[in-house]
Parts: structure tokens; sequence; C-alpha cells
């Protein structure tokens, strides 16, 4: 493929949708829905534990209650994270450092300029790449007292890299080692270049040329540590309309059925967004609400920092940890100090660190509107080895800092909001029940509940639709069908990320590829195949027993066929981009 195919005119073109506009009433119904779907999941799990158990198959019912309850927690969760959109007030842009530092310091700071540092961290990237960054970068505006630096910092020891560097006239920070990565060479950089802030962006991000002007007046408040701005993807696959991928394979027939089929079930795109890349549910819902628990964390790239905040965690934390060894001069020597936290999940771990620093309490702020534009992984196994890096990092530091949740530092609305990144990858636990009880029931005829009765229907119908009501309004304008798709189909990759965290295997910090690999990458969803095959199996042998009239019970059946359909369709979602060919 073209490694600058992102360059043509149909990516290139492209421009980000605006952050969602919901008004104060459409939060105030969501809100409203929102807790009439807990109130109700509380009624409906009652039911469930003390009325509905088939005390004849505990094995199976108590399982599957058990998930139910475990999902309605991330419910809960769900609620308070999207309860209202908060977005940090905007400020005009500083000239002066006095602007941007606590009152006590300003007499030290008279007439200073702002020292903005752009890092750009490469590790093995294109060249060709990162040169298309580097001249993005170049465009940022600035204003007349602010001194702009861009640095590459380069830990892949490549003279094309180099040489490349040389011809724009960017800065090489380099070091003998690789040690903490990306976090070591931000780390490494900070001490080198001296900048008030930071930006840091990845290989492939190129900058929009407002974003300093938009963003640095956050940080007139001296607490805000750092701003994160959303990531936006400018290759994203368009897809194509269901009648003309219909007629390719099926003629006119086929555009027939898809126009048909269009009328009851609205317009249809076929590999729309086909690796559910798209960010925006992350950064404009999840994210930019969190900012009303001051609770939005970085996400690594297009983020910039103060340095002095960073600086001032770190070295608490190294000064923490050489009090707590044993051998505190060998600690000296041992403990690096680490501005950015040496770790896979770099970014939310030193978010954590930052937000706990009991000395001052530092503030966090998501930008709402996009000011870079990236590209997405384009190939499953490139998007699988990012996907488990992520969950498999979280579940570490959680691991690791479990012990935060119950000491000062976070607010509980901040704790909340950790916990909930942490629990939303514990929904692949609980999805292995949820996914193999049509399956049991198909096979067996046993139900996990004493009937699936009317009184069954009145306590989960209500909870569903209000649930599903209250989901529609906070996303309101946001396709959030292909990410709660992968939630279910991607429950593989995460147990794996379980269980080597469990069993202390390191999570490796791999450099995303920035390119699509070719291959057949079905070998990487065995399970999702397999699930789906056995659903078949299942479906096919429960209708058969009801045609020949072993079974006379039709809801059951009907409930589980219909349970059935809509985990097949999710998995089938990774079916698909296991067999995408990126042709751009």
């Amino acid at each position: 493929m073209n490694e600058l195919y992102f360059l043509e005119p149909k990516y290139d073109n492209r421009v980000p949708e605006a952050p969602q506009e919901q008004s104060e009433f459409t939060q105030t119904l969501f809100r409203f829905f929102g807790l009439v779907a807990i109130m109700l999941g509380f009624w409906y799990l009652h039911y469930r534990w003390t009325a509905s158990l088939n005390m004849d198959a505990l094995w199976f019912a108590i399982p599957l209650a058990f998930a139910e309850t475990m999902m309605f927690i991330g419910t809960i969760l769900v609620v308070v994270n999207f309860w209202r959109i908060k977005d940090t007030p905007k400020q005009s842009a500083p000239h002066l450092m006095t602007e941007v530092v606590e009152d006590e310091l300003k007499p030290y700071y008279l007439g200073k300029g702002i020292k903005i540092d752009i890092y750009i961290p490469v590790f093995n990237e294109d060249p060709a790449l990162v040169r298309e960054t580097i001249l993005a970068a170049k465009r940022v505006k600035k204003l007349p007292e602010w001194n702009v630096c861009y640095y590459l910092l380069d830990d892949s020891g490549d003279e094309k890299m180099a040489q490349m560097a040389r011809e724009e006239g960017v800065p090489q920070v380099l070091r003998t080692s690789s040690k903490g990565r990306k976090a070591g060479a931000i780390t490494n950089a900070m001490d080198e270049t001296g900048g008030d802030f930071i930006v840091i962006i990845d290989s492939d991000t190129r900058l929009f040329p407002d974003i300093l002007l938009n963003t640095l007046g956050y940080f007139k408040d001296d607490s805000v540590a750092w701003v994160q701005t959303p990531q936006w993807f400018c290759d994203l696959t368009e897809g194509e309309d269901l009648e003309n991928s219909w007629k390719r394979k099926a003629g006119k027939v086929g555009e027939a059925s898809a126009n048909f089929f269009q009328k009851f079930f609205g317009k249809v795109k076929v590999g729309q967004d086909v690796f559910a890349n798209d960010p925006a549910m992350f950064f404009d819902v999840i994210q930019r609400r969190r900012n009303n628990h001051n609770a939005s964390f970085c996400c690594g790239a297009t983020s910039i920092h103060r340095t002095s905040a960073l600086r001032r965690v770190a070295i608490s934390r190294w000064v923490d940890r050489v009090l707590a060894a044993k051998d505190q001069k060998a600690a000296i020597e041992e403990f690096d100090v680490e501005y950015i936290s040496y770790h896979t999940s770099e970014d939310i771990y030193t978010s954590l660190l930052v937000h706990a620093h009991k000395q001052k309490k530092y503030k966090s702020v998501l930008h709402p509107n996009v000011e870079s534009k990236m590209l997405s992984p384009l190939d499953l196994g490139t998007w699988a080895t990012q996907r488990f890096r992520y969950a498999g990092g979280t579940i570490d530091l959680v691991t690791k800092e479990f012990g935060r949740f119950f000491k000062s530092g976070l607010s509980l609305g901040q704790k909340l909001m950790y916990f909930s990144t942490f629990w939303s990858y514990t929904g692949a636990i609980w999805l292995v029940i949820l996914i193999f009880s049509p399956i049991i029931y198909m096979f067996t005829n046993i139900a996990p509940v004493t009937s699936y009765s009317m009184d069954f229907f009145i306590h989960l119908i209500p909870f569903l639709f209000f649930n599903q009501l209250a989901l529609m309004v906070a996303t309101w304008g946001i396709n959030s069908n292909r990410g709660g798709q992968f939630f279910i189909a991607i429950f593989p990759i995460v147990l794996k990320a379980f269980w080597d965290v469990a069993r202390r295997k390191p999570i490796r910090f791999v450099v995303t590829a920035k390119s699509a690999k070719t291959g057949n990458f079905l070998s990487l969803i065995k399970i999702q195949m397999g699930l789906i095959a056995l659903y078949t199996v299942a479906i096919v042998y429960a209708t058969t027993m009801h045609l020949i009239g072993e079974r006379i019970f039709l809801t059951g059946y009907s409930v589980n066929l219909m349970w059935s359909f809509f985990n097949m369709i999710s998995l089938w979602a990774i079916v698909q981009a296991a067999l995408y060919k990126f042709e751009g």
C-alpha cells in the first residue's frame, strides 16, 4: 500500500465533526432516564435473586444472575460518568509566564515569554510519515512572545530518520538506552529541552494550526496540569451503500433486496468503521463528561502538559519510593525520577499520580474540539495488539495502585471514574457467562429462570427499555452501535490480558503500526468463529426439537433465539474486520 495514502484528497480533505451539543433539558432528560434505569435495575435484580432462580439448575441460574449483577454495576458507573457535560471555560491564550504561574512565583517570571516544546517520539516509523508530522507542527500558529520548538525523540537509531530530521532542521533528542520506552524518552527530553509546556504527539499526528491558541488559555488556572484534546482519525473506513454492495454480489435482485431492507431499517453502509476505531464515543461522551469530576485522563497523543506539574509530582513520588525502600542508598541509584510513569499505559498512570498528588490539587481538562488528525489501525493484527495493550496496561495499573482507591488524594468522583475504566474491562469475564447461556439453553432446554413468564418480562423489559433510552439520549448524534458490538467481540483479547497480568507476565509496549499489514487474520479470531458455529448448531438443534414435538414451550426458545442472534451479529463484526483488506 502507499505509505502516504492519507495525503490523498479522499482522506486529507475530511474534517472532524463538531463536539456534541446537548441542551440542559437533554441532559436533565438523560439523568431522569438514567435514574429510572438504575431503580428498575435494582427491582429486576431483586426479583432475579429472590423469585426467579431455577432451583433445579442452580449451577446455571446463579452464575447468570451474578453476571447480570456485575454488568449492572457498570450501568451505574456509566450513569455517574455521563451525568452532565461540564466543559472547562475557555480563555484567551496567555502571552507571558506571569499569566500561567502561581501568584508567589510571578515576580520571578516578569517579562518572560513562554517556551513550548513539541515532542515527537519515534521508534522505527517511516521517515516520510514523520516528515508530514513535522511539517504540520511547523504550521502551528504562535504568539510573538512564545518560543515554540520541535524535537524528535528518536529511539530508532535509523540513519534515514536522522537525515530527515537534519533536512527539516529539527533537533534529535537521543539517549543511550530505551528504558521506559516512550515515557522514558519524554522524561529524558524534559531534562534537555527545558520547556514550560510540552505538547506530546505521535509520529502520525498532524496538528491543526490553532491548537496552541485554543488550548494554552486553560493554563491561566495555575492548577491545570494538562489538557487533552480529542484524537480523530482521518482514515476511518467509509463503507459502501448497501444497495451498491448487494448489487455487485447479486445484481438487480441484490439491489432490490437492499432497497426493501432499508425501507424498514434505514440507510445502511457495509464496512463503515470496520474496526470500530471512531473515538468520538470515548472522547466526546466518556472523557468529556469526566470533566465534571476533574477525572478526564491523559491519552498520550495531542496532549499539552505543564512541565512544572509533572516534575513536582515525579520528584515527590521518587522521594516516597526512596524513603520506603529498605536500602535507601541503593534506591537513590535504582529509581529514576519518572516525569511520565514508566508503564505500558504511561498516560493514564501518570494522570492517576498527578490527580492523586496531595500537596497541590491539580486539574485536568478535556478540550472538546479536535485539534489534530491521526491514522487508525487498518488491519486486525495491529488493532488487536493495540487493544490488548490498552486492556493489559489498565488492568496492571489497577493491580499496582489498587490501594490508592482507599486512601486520600483522589476525590470520590475521581476514584469512581478511574475504577469505571477498570470495571469496563471486567465485562469480558461476565460476558463469558452471558455468551454461553443461550447456547446451554438451546442444547439442554434447561432455563436459568423458573419460567419465562409474564412476571419475568414485567421486570426485565422496563429496565432494558430505560437503559437503552438513557444511553440513546446521552450519545445522541454519535454512533455507539459498532463499539457495543466490539465490546462483546473482543472478550478473548481482554481475558488474555487478565490472564497475563494474573501470572505477572509483562505487558509489552508495542508501537502501533502506521500502515496496514497484508495477510489472513482469521487465525486471530478462532474463538469468535467457533462460537458463531456453535450458535448455529445450537439453533438448528433447538429448532429441530421444536419441529418434531420434543419441546413445547416457545417463549424460552424465542427469547434465547433472539439473544443468540444478537451475540452472533456482535461476534460477526470482528470476523468482518479480519476479512477486511485496506486499499488506500
